[in-house]
């Protein structure tokens, strides 16, 4: 069984690692666009092998998508960070670009890859490896809600000094400064998080989650790779184990939570073939209101790459 990774940077490489120590899959293939980078890293991973004790074999290529051939499930990380004077535009221009071409040359070589994105603005990225990849919605997912999820329950381990282990959560909608936490869905060891913390710090927490992206490229001059590489690892063992684990996932909605053609943050059920379910949770007045402000937001940026015609 083979796993490909699209993107040879710290995001991809990450993942990469995270997925061959799981000793999952025969094979780890990571793809790039620059001479000599995959094939780096992949050398370096695979002599790591002996020190953390596993045998999946990590390939790198340049730009060969034959080797990528019957892949079970792809991980596209490729793109452009936002530069000083790009604009907004100007990055999902470039990425949709980016995205449109490695997804078509993966379809060609593995047509029943299970693919999920990485790459940035996420939720529309997503759109754009769908409407290139012409396969079931099933099939095609963004990795944020794990990220965002991680991130908020990493802030209040720290906060009310418990296990990160202990504590599960919900956040919905798009990758980014819309996002919805949901507090009523958010629990320590089965006790609702409100037993542990008041409001308002809780209210902060969640400003934090919102903007974990942003604090860390402050903080580092670049974008997070660590959480990120993580969490696109764990969906890619859901998928092959067969796990059906209960994720926040990046897919497209077609009915669900009212929401018609866009894609954001839902939890769903991922397995073998991919998203098996989305779980609709019972939301009140206040938490549809805000996923549907966020769905708005995404549905915007949509719409931009619409008019570019790129797809």
């Amino acid at each position: 069984m083979k796993v490909t990774v699209v993107g040879a940077g710290n995001v991809g490489a990450t993942c990469a690692q995270l997925v061959a120590e799981k000793n999952i899959v025969k094979e780890v293939v990571l793809i790039d666009i620059k001479e000599g980078l995959s094939e780096g890293k992949a050398l370096d991973l695979w002599q790591t092998a002996p020190v953390n004790q596993y045998h999946t074999r990590l390939v790198g290529y340049t730009n060969d998508y034959s080797k990528t051939a019957h892949s079970e499930v792809v991980v596209i990380t490729s793109g452009v960070p936002r530069k000083p004077g790009m604009s907004r535009d100007d990055l999902i221009s470039i990425n949709a670009g980016i995205v449109k071409s490695v997804t078509e040359n993966i379809v060609k070589y593995s047509p029943k890859a299970k693919i999920i994105i990485v790459s940035n603005p996420l939720d529309v990225m997503t759109y754009a490896a769908f409407t290139a990849a012409r396969k079931p919605k099933n099939e095609v997912m963004g990795m944020a809600g794990i990220l965002d999820t991680a991130r908020y329950r990493a802030f209040l381990a720290e906060a009310l000094d418990v296990s990160p282990l202990d504590i599960q959560a919900l956040l919905m909608g798009g990758h980014g400064d819309t996002m919805v936490p949901l507090p009523r869905y958010t629990t320590i060891a089965g006790i609702p998080v409100t037993e542990f913390i008041g409001s308002e710090e809780l209210d902060a927490i969640i400003e934090r989650t919102k903007k974990g992206g942003g604090e860390l490229v402050n903080l580092m001059g670049t974008s997070a790779w660590y959480a990120p590489g993580a969490a696109a690892a764990q969906m890619v063992e859901a998928i092959v184990a067969d796990q059906k684990r209960i994720f926040p996932c990046c897919v497209k909605l077609d009915g669900e939570y009212g929401l018609q053609d866009i894609f954001v943050g839902v939890p769903v059920k991922l397995g073998k073939d991919g998203v098996e379910k989305i779980i609709e949770v019972d939301l009140n007045e206040e938490e549809r209101e805000l996923l549907h402000h966020s769905a708005g937001a995404v549905k915007n940026v949509m719409e931009i790459l619409d008019k570019m015609h790129i797809l």
